[in-house]
Protein backbone atom coordinates (compact mmCIF):
# COMPACT_ATOMS: atom_id res chain seq x y z
CA UNK A 1 0.00 0.00 0.00
CA UNK A 2 1.63 3.31 -1.32
CA UNK A 3 -1.01 5.08 -0.83
CA UNK A 4 -4.13 5.68 2.01
CA UNK A 5 -7.21 7.86 0.94
CA UNK A 6 -8.43 9.68 3.34
CA UNK A 7 -12.07 11.48 4.55
CA UNK A 8 -12.03 13.49 7.03
CA UNK A 9 -14.84 14.72 9.42
CA UNK A 10 -14.26 17.68 11.32
CA UNK A 11 -12.34 20.86 10.13
CA UNK A 12 -11.81 23.46 12.93
CA UNK A 13 -8.63 22.97 15.22
CA UNK A 14 -7.71 19.63 14.96
CA UNK A 15 -9.18 19.53 11.66
CA UNK A 16 -6.53 22.04 10.33
CA UNK A 17 -3.77 20.07 12.70
CA UNK A 18 -4.66 16.65 10.99
CA UNK A 19 -4.52 18.26 7.40
CA UNK A 20 -1.62 19.76 8.11
CA UNK A 21 -0.02 16.02 9.06
CA UNK A 22 -1.01 15.08 5.90
CA UNK A 23 0.33 17.35 3.78
CA UNK A 24 4.02 17.12 5.48
CA UNK A 25 4.20 13.51 6.04
CA UNK A 26 5.19 12.47 1.96
CA UNK A 27 7.87 15.48 2.35
CA UNK A 28 9.37 14.43 5.74
CA UNK A 29 9.02 10.55 5.80
CA UNK A 30 8.61 9.69 1.90
CA UNK A 31 9.23 6.16 2.50
CA UNK A 32 5.81 5.95 4.61
CA UNK A 33 2.47 5.51 2.45
CA UNK A 34 1.32 8.69 1.20
CA UNK A 35 -1.99 10.34 2.66
CA UNK A 36 -4.39 11.45 -0.07
CA UNK A 37 -6.55 14.08 1.10
CA UNK A 38 -9.90 13.18 -0.72
CA UNK A 39 -12.80 14.68 1.14
CA UNK A 40 -13.39 16.93 4.71
CA UNK A 41 -16.79 17.31 5.93
CA UNK A 42 -18.40 19.63 8.13
CA UNK A 43 -22.18 20.74 9.12
CA UNK A 44 -21.03 24.17 7.80
CA UNK A 45 -21.40 24.65 3.76
CA UNK A 46 -19.45 27.71 3.33
CA UNK A 47 -17.03 26.99 6.27
CA UNK A 48 -16.22 23.22 5.35
CA UNK A 49 -15.39 24.89 2.10
CA UNK A 50 -13.34 27.38 3.12
CA UNK A 51 -11.21 24.69 5.07
CA UNK A 52 -11.43 22.29 1.70
CA UNK A 53 -9.62 25.28 -0.23
CA UNK A 54 -7.13 26.11 2.95
CA UNK A 55 -6.30 22.54 3.90
CA UNK A 56 -6.03 21.48 0.24
CA UNK A 57 -8.94 18.49 0.14
CA UNK A 58 -9.64 17.57 -2.94
CA UNK A 59 -14.03 18.06 -2.26
CA UNK A 60 -15.70 19.22 0.46
CA UNK A 61 -18.88 17.54 1.51
CA UNK A 62 -21.98 18.08 4.57
CA UNK A 63 -22.96 14.71 5.34
CA UNK A 64 -20.48 12.31 7.05
CA UNK A 65 -22.35 9.41 5.98
CA UNK A 66 -21.82 10.37 2.37
CA UNK A 67 -18.21 10.67 2.87
CA UNK A 68 -18.07 7.10 4.76
CA UNK A 69 -20.10 5.18 1.92
CA UNK A 70 -17.70 7.03 -0.85
CA UNK A 71 -15.34 3.78 -2.43
CA UNK A 72 -12.59 6.12 -3.13
CA UNK A 73 -12.07 5.99 0.97
CA UNK A 74 -9.57 3.90 2.88
CA UNK A 75 -9.39 5.86 5.68
CA UNK A 76 -12.06 7.77 8.08
CA UNK A 77 -10.48 10.64 10.16
CA UNK A 78 -12.84 11.30 13.51
CA UNK A 79 -11.44 14.67 14.59
CA UNK A 80 -15.65 16.19 14.97
CA UNK A 81 -16.57 16.96 19.07
CA UNK A 82 -16.91 14.14 21.11
CA UNK A 83 -20.58 13.37 20.99
CA UNK A 84 -20.44 12.45 17.36
CA UNK A 85 -17.80 9.83 17.80
CA UNK A 86 -19.34 6.60 18.42
CA UNK A 87 -21.82 6.59 15.69
CA UNK A 88 -19.20 7.98 13.16
CA UNK A 89 -17.08 5.19 13.94
CA UNK A 90 -19.91 2.51 14.03
CA UNK A 91 -21.17 3.42 10.28
CA UNK A 92 -17.04 3.58 9.35
CA UNK A 93 -16.27 0.46 10.82
CA UNK A 94 -19.37 -1.32 8.94
CA UNK A 95 -18.77 -0.02 5.84
CA UNK A 96 -14.84 -1.31 6.02
CA UNK A 97 -13.19 1.99 6.20
CA UNK A 98 -10.11 2.11 8.80
CA UNK A 99 -10.11 4.79 11.97
CA UNK A 100 -8.45 7.37 13.10
CA UNK A 101 -10.39 9.09 15.78
CA UNK A 102 -9.41 11.77 18.24
CA UNK A 103 -9.44 11.46 22.05
CA UNK A 104 -11.38 10.83 24.06
CA UNK A 105 -12.79 8.34 21.80
CA UNK A 106 -16.67 8.66 23.53
CA UNK A 107 -18.53 9.99 26.03
CA UNK A 108 -18.87 6.61 28.19
CA UNK A 109 -16.89 3.86 28.78
CA UNK A 110 -19.69 2.18 27.25
CA UNK A 111 -20.03 3.34 24.14
CA UNK A 112 -16.03 3.26 23.66
CA UNK A 113 -16.36 -0.44 24.14
CA UNK A 114 -18.91 -0.31 21.62
CA UNK A 115 -16.61 1.42 19.16
CA UNK A 116 -13.90 -1.24 19.74
CA UNK A 117 -16.18 -3.93 19.37
CA UNK A 118 -17.29 -2.60 15.71
CA UNK A 119 -14.04 -2.37 14.95
CA UNK A 120 -12.66 -5.36 15.41
CA UNK A 121 -15.97 -6.96 14.11
CA UNK A 122 -15.51 -5.37 10.88
CA UNK A 123 -11.38 -6.30 11.23
CA UNK A 124 -10.55 -2.74 10.29
CA UNK A 125 -7.63 -1.20 11.94
CA UNK A 126 -8.37 1.47 14.16
CA UNK A 127 -6.26 4.53 16.24
CA UNK A 128 -6.81 7.09 19.05
CA UNK A 129 -5.24 10.69 18.95
CA UNK A 130 -2.96 10.09 21.48
CA UNK A 131 -0.69 12.73 19.83
CA UNK A 132 1.89 13.44 23.27
CA UNK A 133 2.98 9.63 23.26
CA UNK A 134 4.93 11.14 20.01
CA UNK A 135 7.25 13.71 21.22
CA UNK A 136 10.63 12.42 20.84
CA UNK A 137 11.52 13.87 24.44
CA UNK A 138 8.54 11.43 25.62
CA UNK A 139 10.07 8.50 23.57
CA UNK A 140 13.05 9.16 25.35
CA UNK A 141 11.26 8.52 28.60
CA UNK A 142 9.55 5.55 27.63
CA UNK A 143 13.00 4.06 26.28
CA UNK A 144 14.74 5.04 29.79
CA UNK A 145 11.45 3.10 31.45
CA UNK A 146 11.73 0.16 29.55
CA UNK A 147 15.48 -0.49 29.32
CA UNK A 148 15.41 -0.22 33.44
CA UNK A 149 17.76 2.35 33.67
CA UNK A 150 15.48 4.43 35.86
CA UNK A 151 15.09 1.25 38.11
CA UNK A 152 11.92 0.58 40.14
CA UNK A 153 9.46 2.85 38.91
CA UNK A 154 7.71 4.55 42.43
CA UNK A 155 6.08 7.85 41.20
CA UNK A 156 4.09 9.26 38.31
CA UNK A 157 3.03 13.08 38.99
CA UNK A 158 1.52 14.56 36.29
CA UNK A 159 0.00 18.05 35.76
CA UNK A 160 -2.02 19.38 32.71
CA UNK A 161 -3.04 23.47 33.04
CA UNK A 162 -4.62 25.77 30.92
CA UNK A 163 -6.27 28.89 31.39
CA UNK A 164 -8.10 29.65 28.66
CA UNK A 165 -11.56 30.34 30.47
CA UNK A 166 -10.36 32.07 33.62
CA UNK A 167 -13.06 34.90 32.29
CA UNK A 168 -15.81 34.28 33.80
CA UNK A 169 -17.71 36.04 30.67
CA UNK A 170 -15.63 33.52 27.95
CA UNK A 171 -18.48 32.12 26.13
CA UNK A 172 -20.37 28.93 27.16
CA UNK A 173 -18.06 26.55 24.27
CA UNK A 174 -19.00 23.02 23.36
CA UNK A 175 -16.45 21.69 25.70
CA UNK A 176 -18.37 22.97 28.39
CA UNK A 177 -21.47 21.00 27.90
CA UNK A 178 -21.59 17.54 28.96
CA UNK A 179 -23.87 16.58 26.62
CA UNK A 180 -21.52 16.97 23.94
CA UNK A 181 -18.11 17.01 25.60
CA UNK A 182 -19.14 14.24 28.13
CA UNK A 183 -16.35 16.06 30.27
CA UNK A 184 -14.33 19.11 30.76
CA UNK A 185 -10.60 19.34 32.05
CA UNK A 186 -10.76 15.43 33.56
CA UNK A 187 -11.49 14.04 30.02
CA UNK A 188 -9.95 17.04 27.52
CA UNK A 189 -6.72 17.26 29.48
CA UNK A 190 -6.67 14.58 32.21
CA UNK A 191 -6.93 12.36 29.24
CA UNK A 192 -3.72 12.87 27.87
CA UNK A 193 -2.00 12.40 30.91
CA UNK A 194 -3.85 9.17 31.60
CA UNK A 195 -2.50 7.65 28.72
CA UNK A 196 0.88 9.11 29.23
CA UNK A 197 1.02 7.20 32.33
CA UNK A 198 -0.68 3.79 30.58
CA UNK A 199 2.13 4.14 27.62
CA UNK A 200 5.02 5.11 30.57
CA UNK A 201 4.11 2.92 33.41
CA UNK A 202 1.72 0.85 33.12
CA UNK A 203 -2.01 -0.09 34.32
CA UNK A 204 -3.68 1.56 37.16
CA UNK A 205 -5.49 -0.76 40.16
CA UNK A 206 -7.44 1.95 41.31
CA UNK A 207 -8.20 5.60 42.01
CA UNK A 208 -10.07 8.25 44.30
CA UNK A 209 -10.34 11.96 42.98
CA UNK A 210 -12.31 15.63 43.68
CA UNK A 211 -13.31 17.96 41.34
CA UNK A 212 -15.01 21.76 40.98
CA UNK A 213 -16.75 23.85 38.44
CA UNK A 214 -15.56 26.99 39.53
CA UNK A 215 -18.18 29.33 37.11
CA UNK A 216 -21.80 27.88 37.56
CA UNK A 217 -22.84 29.63 34.11
CA UNK A 218 -21.62 31.47 31.06
CA UNK A 219 -22.88 33.67 28.31
CA UNK A 220 -24.20 31.86 25.11
CA UNK A 221 -22.00 31.84 22.57
CA UNK A 222 -22.98 33.81 19.04
CA UNK A 223 -20.02 31.67 17.78
CA UNK A 224 -16.53 29.64 18.21
CA UNK A 225 -13.99 27.90 16.80
CA UNK A 226 -10.97 25.53 18.23
CA UNK A 227 -10.50 27.08 21.41
CA UNK A 228 -12.15 30.55 20.82
CA UNK A 229 -15.40 31.69 20.93
CA UNK A 230 -17.63 34.66 20.47
CA UNK A 231 -20.05 36.47 22.69
CA UNK A 232 -20.75 38.86 25.44
CA UNK A 233 -21.43 39.45 29.25
CA UNK A 234 -24.86 40.63 28.37
CA UNK A 235 -25.75 37.38 26.02
CA UNK A 236 -28.19 35.18 27.90
CA UNK A 237 -26.43 32.45 30.20
CA UNK A 238 -26.64 28.74 30.30
CA UNK A 239 -25.11 26.39 32.90
CA UNK A 240 -21.58 25.21 32.82
CA UNK A 241 -22.23 21.10 33.09
CA UNK A 242 -18.72 19.85 33.13
CA UNK A 243 -15.79 20.30 35.28
CA UNK A 244 -13.23 22.71 35.15
CA UNK A 245 -10.59 21.09 37.58
CA UNK A 246 -10.03 17.43 38.31
CA UNK A 247 -7.44 15.71 40.74
CA UNK A 248 -7.23 12.14 41.36
CA UNK A 249 -4.54 10.05 42.94
CA UNK A 250 -3.58 6.52 41.74
CA UNK A 251 -1.98 3.21 42.25
CA UNK A 252 -0.43 1.43 39.68
CA UNK A 253 -0.29 -2.68 39.21
CA UNK A 254 3.40 -2.19 39.52
CA UNK A 255 3.15 -0.83 43.06
CA UNK A 256 3.94 3.05 42.14
CA UNK A 257 2.26 5.59 43.27
CA UNK A 258 0.40 8.66 40.91
CA UNK A 259 -0.85 11.84 41.49
CA UNK A 260 -2.84 13.86 38.40
CA UNK A 261 -4.17 17.54 38.11
CA UNK A 262 -6.44 19.11 34.94
CA UNK A 263 -7.63 22.39 35.05
CA UNK A 264 -8.18 25.08 32.92
CA UNK A 265 -8.03 28.01 35.59
CA UNK A 266 -4.00 28.34 35.86
CA UNK A 267 -3.70 31.91 34.57
CA UNK A 268 0.04 31.76 32.84
CA UNK A 269 -0.16 28.27 32.14
CA UNK A 270 -1.18 27.91 28.15
CA UNK A 271 -0.25 24.47 27.73
CA UNK A 272 1.95 22.80 30.95
CA UNK A 273 1.58 19.37 30.28
CA UNK A 274 4.09 17.99 32.51
CA UNK A 275 4.90 14.76 34.20
CA UNK A 276 7.54 13.22 36.45
CA UNK A 277 8.52 9.88 37.07
CA UNK A 278 11.03 8.89 40.10
CA UNK A 279 12.69 5.31 39.82
CA UNK A 280 15.29 3.62 42.08
CA UNK A 281 17.79 4.43 39.64
CA UNK A 282 17.18 8.21 38.54
CA UNK A 283 14.11 10.32 37.47
CA UNK A 284 12.76 11.99 34.43
CA UNK A 285 11.10 15.36 34.08
CA UNK A 286 9.02 16.80 30.92
CA UNK A 287 6.82 19.77 30.36
CA UNK A 288 5.32 19.99 26.54
CA UNK A 289 5.97 24.05 26.73
CA UNK A 290 9.43 23.14 26.52
CA UNK A 291 8.70 19.66 24.59
CA UNK A 292 11.92 19.35 22.84
CA UNK A 293 13.73 18.42 26.47
CA UNK A 294 13.85 15.86 29.03
CA UNK A 295 15.19 16.67 32.05
CA UNK A 296 17.37 13.14 33.66
CA UNK A 297 18.51 12.20 36.63
CA UNK A 298 20.93 9.40 37.23
CA UNK A 299 21.47 8.09 41.09
CA UNK A 300 24.92 6.93 39.90
CA UNK A 301 26.22 9.72 38.69
CA UNK A 302 29.11 10.61 40.61
CA UNK A 303 28.85 12.80 43.75
CA UNK A 304 30.31 16.32 42.18
CA UNK A 305 28.26 16.45 39.08
CA UNK A 306 24.93 14.94 40.41
CA UNK A 307 21.68 16.81 39.71
CA UNK A 308 19.62 16.44 36.68
CA UNK A 309 20.72 17.50 33.50
CA UNK A 310 19.23 18.47 30.45
CA UNK A 311 18.56 16.15 27.40
CA UNK A 312 17.57 18.39 23.78
CA UNK A 313 15.82 15.19 22.11
CA UNK A 314 16.49 16.92 18.85
CA UNK A 315 19.93 14.75 17.57
CA UNK A 316 19.46 11.98 15.57
CA UNK A 317 19.57 9.66 18.34
CA UNK A 318 16.29 10.59 19.18
CA UNK A 319 12.64 8.95 17.69
CA UNK A 320 11.86 10.88 14.82
CA UNK A 321 13.99 13.37 14.66
CA UNK A 322 16.57 12.64 11.73
CA UNK A 323 13.46 13.17 9.58
CA UNK A 324 13.49 16.61 10.67
CA UNK A 325 15.96 19.64 11.06
CA UNK A 326 20.05 19.75 12.07
CA UNK A 327 20.47 18.75 15.99
CA UNK A 328 19.39 21.90 17.63
CA UNK A 329 16.86 22.46 15.91
CA UNK A 330 13.44 22.47 17.35
CA UNK A 331 10.33 20.66 16.12
CA UNK A 332 6.81 21.79 17.80
CA UNK A 333 2.76 20.71 19.08
CA UNK A 334 2.00 19.98 15.17
CA UNK A 335 5.08 17.57 14.44
CA UNK A 336 3.61 15.05 17.05
CA UNK A 337 0.54 14.91 14.99
CA UNK A 338 2.73 13.99 12.10
CA UNK A 339 4.48 11.48 14.28
CA UNK A 340 1.28 9.82 15.04
CA UNK A 341 -0.10 9.64 11.40
CA UNK A 342 3.59 8.26 10.82
CA UNK A 343 2.38 5.43 12.63
CA UNK A 344 -1.10 5.14 11.49
CA UNK A 345 0.22 5.49 7.48
CA UNK A 346 3.12 2.52 8.11
CA UNK A 347 0.40 0.49 10.08
CA UNK A 348 -1.84 0.46 7.50
CA UNK A 349 0.95 -0.65 5.18
CA UNK A 350 2.16 -3.59 7.39
CA UNK A 351 -1.29 -5.21 7.82
CA UNK A 352 -0.92 -4.36 11.77
CA UNK A 353 -2.85 -2.28 14.41
CA UNK A 354 -1.54 0.79 14.96
CA UNK A 355 -0.87 2.11 18.48
CA UNK A 356 -2.18 3.50 20.26
CA UNK A 357 -5.27 1.80 19.34
CA UNK A 358 -9.49 1.94 20.18
CA UNK A 359 -8.02 -0.40 23.38
CA UNK A 360 -6.10 2.34 24.53
CA UNK A 361 -9.11 4.56 24.14
CA UNK A 362 -11.41 2.24 25.62
CA UNK A 363 -8.20 1.86 28.70
CA UNK A 364 -8.48 5.02 29.37
CA UNK A 365 -12.04 5.95 29.37
CA UNK A 366 -12.18 3.16 32.32
CA UNK A 367 -9.91 4.90 34.34
CA UNK A 368 -12.06 8.64 33.70
CA UNK A 369 -14.95 7.15 34.79
CA UNK A 370 -13.22 5.36 37.87
CA UNK A 371 -12.49 9.20 38.64
CA UNK A 372 -15.95 10.79 38.61
CA UNK A 373 -17.47 8.08 40.17
CA UNK A 374 -14.70 7.68 43.14
CA UNK A 375 -15.66 11.81 42.84
CA UNK A 376 -19.67 11.35 43.09
CA UNK A 377 -19.26 8.88 45.66
CA UNK A 378 -16.25 9.84 48.01
CA UNK A 379 -14.21 6.97 47.93
CA UNK A 380 -11.14 4.91 46.13
CA UNK A 381 -13.17 3.07 43.04
CA UNK A 382 -11.17 -0.04 41.66
CA UNK A 383 -10.77 0.39 37.95
CA UNK A 384 -11.59 -3.25 37.67
CA UNK A 385 -15.56 -1.89 38.83
CA UNK A 386 -15.88 -0.01 35.39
Amino acid sequence: MNEVRVGMIGYKFMGKAHSHAYRDLPMFFPSAPRPVMKAICGRNREGVEQARSQFGWEMAVTDWRELVSRDDIDLVDINAPSDAHKEIAIVAAKAGKHLFCEKPLALTLADAREMLAAAEAAGVKHMVGFNYRFAPAVRLAKKLVEEGRLGRIYHFRAFFMQDWIVDPDFPLVWRLDKNVAGSGAHGDLGAHLIDLAHYLVGDMTEVVGMSETFIKERPLPSSMAGLSAKGGKDAPKGPVTVDDATLFLARFANGALGSFEATRFAPGHRCTNSFEINGSRGSVKFDFERMNELQVYFTDDAADVQGFRRVLATDPAHAYAEAWWPPGHSIGYEHTIVHETVELMEALREDRQPVPSFHDGVRCQAVLEAVERSVGEKRWVAISEM
